[in-house]
C-alpha cells in the first residue's frame, strides 16, 4: 500500500483497527488520533482495491465538512502512500477511459471518487437532499458521526448497503460499515455509542489470537524457505484454515473502541495536549481530546433549547463551483445560504481580557438565525476579532452592522488603547469600510429576566425564535447547551464562577459562558430593539 522502501507509521488504535478488520467498526477518538488520515483512509482504500468495481459511500454531515475535512484527510494519506490524484483516482468528473468501469455506473459523476480499477465512492452529504438515492453499496464510511442525523442515515443510506453478493460475498468486508467520531455532547449525537454493547469481546480476542497465529505460521514458512528447507503441506493447509476462520469471524464482528488523543502522544507531543487544554472549552476538551463521556445539562440556563434549534444551510451552487481543489480562503459567507447579502448583519459581543466574542445574526420573519460566531483568545484582541469577521463577510453586499451593546462596553478596554470597547468596535468596523448602527441596551438585563425572555424565545412565545447554524457555531452551541445555573438569595444566575478566577489551564475551561453572553446581547437586541433593514445611519458614531 505504501511506496516501496518507505515505512508508514500507525499508532496502536490505527494498527488494531486494521488487524481486527471487523465488518462493523466504531471508533470514538479524540482529535489528532488520525481517525480520517490513518483509520478511514486505509478502510476506503482496502475496499476500493479489493472489491474491484464496487460502489461505496462516504457519509458526512454536511457537504462543506466533506470538502474541508474528510476528503482532504483521505487524499493526503493516499498521496503519502503513493496514490496520485489524476493518475490513480479522480474526483468530481468522469474518469478517463483507461480506468476500469464500475459494476453499477452512476448517472452523474459530480460527487464521485473514481479509482483506477473501476471502484467508486459516492460522497453522501446529509444536508444535500437525494445524496443516497438509487445506490447499491458494498461499504459505508460515516465520518463525524456525532453530527449525523441517524434517522436519515437509517432510512436513506444504510438500506442501500446491501452490496452485490454475487461479486463480493466471499469478502468479510462486504457490507462493511465504519463509524468515526469524537465523543458526542448531546443525546441525539450519541446514537452510535450503543455499538459498545453489540461488541462480542471474546470474538474480538479470538480474532486477535488468530491474526497472531497466522503471523507465526507465515514466519515459520518464511524461515523454512530462507533455510532452503521444504515447507510441509500441513502448514499450508493450516494457514488456509486460519484464513477461512478469520474471514468468517470478521464478517460478523462488531468492534467498538474509545481512545483519547493521548494515544497519539508520540506524534502530537505534550505541548499539543497542553495547548488544547488551554485553548478549548471544558466540554470540547473533555470530549474532543480526552474522549470522555459527559452528562448533558438538562436544567441549565437555556433549558428550552432543543435539537430543532440547530440547522444546516449551505449554498451548494457556490460550493460546487469551488470543485475539490480549492483555496480554503474562498470558504467565506458565500457558502452560507442562510445569510441575506442585502440585509445588515446584527451582532452581540462580549469583552474579556482573555477572550472576545462576536455572535452574528439576521432576523428572517419570526426566526433569529445565528449565522456565525467568532472569538479570539489571549493576545488577539478586538481588532483581530473584527478583522476575522470582515474577512469572512468581505463579499457581503450590505456593509452595515447593527451593533447591540450594553453598559459593559463602556468605560473599560483591558488596555487595547485609551478608548473603551464601544469606541474600538465602531472604529474598527468603520476602518474596514462598514457602516455601524450602534444600539445601546442600557444596563445588562437581570439574569432571571434574561432567562425568562430567551427561554420563552426558544419555546416560541416571543416575537423571535433563535436558531443556530450548526456548521458556523460549534463552540457557541456547546456553550449554550452546557451553561449551568447557580441559585442564591437573589434568585438564580447563569453560572459564571469560572470567569472570576485567575486564568489557568484548569479554570480556563469555564470561560465558555463568555460566548453565551454575546448571544444573549444579540437576542435581547434583536427581540427588544429591532432596527429597520433600510437604516444606514450610525446612531452613536465615534466620539
Amino acid at each position: 500500500m505504501a511506496k516501496k522502501g518507505k515505512e508508514v507509521y500507525f499508532n496502536t488504535p490505527q494498527r488494531l483497527t486494521q488487524l481486527i478488520g471487523a465488518n462493523t467498526t466504531v471508533i470514538v477518538a479524540g482529535r489528532r488520533t488520525g481517525k480520517t488520515d490513518s483509520i478511514a483512509a486505509p478502510f476506503v482504500l482496502r475496499n476500493m482495491q479489493r472489491m474491484v468495481g464496487s460502489t461505496g459511500a462516504i457519509v458526512v454531515p454536511t457537504f462543506k465538512h466533506g470538502l474541508t475535512n474528510t476528503l482532504p484527510g483521505l487524499f493526503a494519506a493516499w498521496e503519502r502512500w503513493g496514490f496520485r490524484k489524476g493518475i490513480h483516482y479522480v474526483v468530481g468528473r468522469r474518469p478517463p477511459k483507461s480506468f476500469g468501469k464500475p459494476i453499477t455506473e452512476p448517472a452523474d459523476w459530480e460527487h464521485i471518487v473514481s479509482f483506477y480499477n473501476g471502484s467508486i465512492a459516492v460522497i453522501v452529504s446529509q444536508d444535500r437532499p437525494g445524496s443516497s438515492n438509487s445506490l447499491t453499496l458494498s461499504w459505508v464510511l460515516v465520518d463525524e458521526a456525532k453530527f449525523i442525523d441517524y434517522q436519515k442515515l437509517k432510512d436513506e443510506t444504510l438500506p442501500a448497503n446491501g452490496g452485490i453478493k454475487s461479486y463480493f460475498g466471499r469478502h468479510s468486508y462486504n457490507h462493511a460499515i465504519m463509524i468515526l467520531s469524537d465523543m458526542p455532547q448531546t443525546q441525539k449525537g450519541s446514537w452510535f455509542l450503543h455499538y459498545k454493547e453489540k461488541m462480542d469481546e471474546e470474538l474480538i480476542e479470538t480474532i486477535k489470537g488468530t491474526v497472531y497465529e497466522i503471523w507465526k505460521t507465515k514466519e515459520r514458512i518464511r524461515r523454512l524457505r530462507a533455510e532452503n528447507k521444504p515447507v510441509p503441506g500441513y502448514l499450508r493447509s493450516y494457514l488456509r484454515r486460519l484464513d477461512t476462520n478469520l474471514n468468517k469471524m470478521r464478517s460478523v464482528a462488531v468492534y467498538y473502541k474509545e481512545y483519547s488523543s493521548i494515544e497519539n502522544l508520540q506524534l502530537l507531543g505534550e505541548n499539543y495536549i497542553k495547548q488544547m487544554k488551554r485553548d478549548l472549552t471544558p466540554k470540547t476538551f473533555q470530549t474532543s481530546i480526552l474522549c470522555q463521556r459527559i452528562g448533558i445539562t438538562k436544567d441549565g440556563f437555556y433549558s428550552s433549547m432543543r435539537e430543532k434549534h440547530k440547522y444546516n444551510d449551505s449554498d451548494f451552487d457556490y460550493l460546487d463551483s469551488l470543485g475539490y481543489d480549492f483555496d480554503k480562503s474562498l470558504l467565506d459567507s458565500r457558502a452560507d445560504k442562510d445569510v441575506n447579502p442585502l440585509a445588515p448583519i446584527c451582532i452581540g459581543m462580549d469583552y474579556n481580557a482573555n477572550i472576545n466574542w462576536i455572535v452574528a445574526g439576521q432576523a428572517n420573519g419570526r426566526r433569529l438565525n445565528v449565522v456565525k460566531s467568532f472569538y479570539t483568545k489571549f493576545e488577539r484582541k478586538i481588532p483581530a476579532l473584527i478583522d476575522d469577521f470582515c474577512s469572512y463577510y468581505t463579499n457581503h453586499q450590505n456593509k452595515t452592522i447593527v451593533f447591540y451593546y450594553d453598559a459593559t462596553a463602556l468605560g473599560s478596554n483591558y488596555a487595547v488603547n485609551d478608548q473603551d470597547y464601544h469606541w474600538v468596535v465602531m472604529h474598527e468596523f468603520q476602518r474596514h469600510g462598514w457602516e455601524v448602527i450602534d444600539v445601546y441596551l442600557g444596563n445588562p438585563m437581570r439574569h432571571d429576566e434574561k432567562y425568562l425572555l430567551i427561554n420563552q424565545g426558544f419555546a416560541g412565545k416571543q416575537r423571535l425564535m433563535p436558531f443556530f447554524n450548526r456548521q458556523n457555531n460549534d463552540d457557541l452551541i456547546l456553550a449554550v447547551q452546557s451553561a449551568g445555573v447557580t441559585r442564591g438569595r437573589n434568585g438564580f444566575r447563569k453560572d459564571k464562577g469560572g470567569e472570576k478566577l485567575e486564568e489557568s489551564e484548569e479554570n480556563l475551561l469555564e470561560h465558555r459562558t463568555d460566548g453565551t453572553d454575546a448571544f444573549d446581547t444579540l437576542y435581547i437586541g434583536c427581540e427588544k430593539f429591532p432596527q429597520s433593514a433600510l437604516s444606514r445611519i450610525s446612531v452613536g458614531g465615534i466620539m
